[in-house]
């Protein structure tokens, strides 16, 4: 009985490696073909945060596309700051990360769906893997759940006219959004701008351990080799049958996602454990 359930899970593996290599040879063809020649890349500046700037956009794809429609779409803008306890936050930090991270996605996507769906093409969106499991306060985490679920609900319409939507979860990445510079600076904003009563609840050395801990974490995780996560996106365009999701990195992969299936109470402990008590807590 274990002989012939460890040969269906063979044969299952051999088929899912299998399908999953196959390429779409028109599309393959044509990027290649578009790789190799010179005078074929477009460029048009694009504000996902303001429509008429999205409009135009979606009328100068139309203008180059026609009526063969838009093929591919991969929504990758996207803005981390300001990141750090959720107490220290104002409406307004969670208001600008989503109108990029979440809200630009849903108006670029449906500005463009009429194209994608005339040529039965397909949309890659990046999350991330915190937007599986949330580790830290902000919009950053927020947005991303919202394009894990606004790409759930898009992939399950669009099934019935040949539109194919994946979703990329990179891990921990070597990116402008994870410059230790730049987000220590924003916490030091997060934190000077607090009132009186709430830094003294946190305590006056609190900043400098969260510091320490986020700085030991990001040079822990953070990979240097971007091609994890383009190799994700190009396998989405170009594969004939293209992966739900993708996870990108070895922590996503090995720390991250794990985690993500944990019990809630788990990964609350072990985050506990990491991060820095606040001095007046309760006990």
């Amino acid at each position: 009985m274990w002989l012939y359930a460890a040969l269906a899970a063979l044969a299952w593996a051999l088929g899912w490696l299998l399908r999953d290599r196959r390429r779409l040879r028109r599309a393959a063809a044509a990027l290649e073909r578009e790789a190799a020649g010179t005078g074929h890349v477009r460029t048009t500046l694009l504000d996902v945060t303001r429509p008429e700037s999205v409009r135009q956009a979606a009328a100068w794809v139309q203008a180059h596309v026609g009526d063969k429609g838009l093929f591919g779409l991969v929504n990758n803008a996207g803005v981390a700051q300001p990141i750090g306890p959720t107490e220290w936050m104002a409406p307004d930090d969670y208001r600008r990360v989503l109108a990029v991270n979440a809200l630009g996605v849903v108006e670029v996507t449906l500005a463009l769906l009429p194209l994608l769906k005339r040529a039965r093409g397909r949309v890659v969106n990046t999350s991330s893997v915190l937007g599986r499991l949330s580790a830290n306060g902000g919009g950053y985490c927020l947005s991303k759940y919202c394009v894990e679920a606004f790409s759930d609900s898009l992939r399950r319409d669009m099934r019935h006219f040949g539109v194919k939507v994946s979703i990329v979860e990179p891990g921990f990445f070597k990116t402008a959004a994870t410059d230790l510079g730049s987000i220590e600076a924003s916490l030091w904003e997060l934190w000077e701008r607090l009132p009186p009563d709430t830094r003294l609840s946190y305590g006056e050395d609190f900043i400098h351990k969260y510091l320490k801990v986020q700085r030991f974490i990001m040079n822990l995780v953070c990979d240097a080799d971007l091609g994890k996560v383009t190799w994700c996106m190009e396998h989405a365009l170009r594969a004939r049958h293209p992966r739900t999701r993708y996870s990108a990195g070895w922590d996503a992969k090995l720390l991250w996602l794990p985690a993500s299936y944990l019990p809630a109470c788990l990964v609350d402990l072990a985050l506990a454990a990491i991060l820095p008590k606040p001095a007046q807590r309760a006990r």
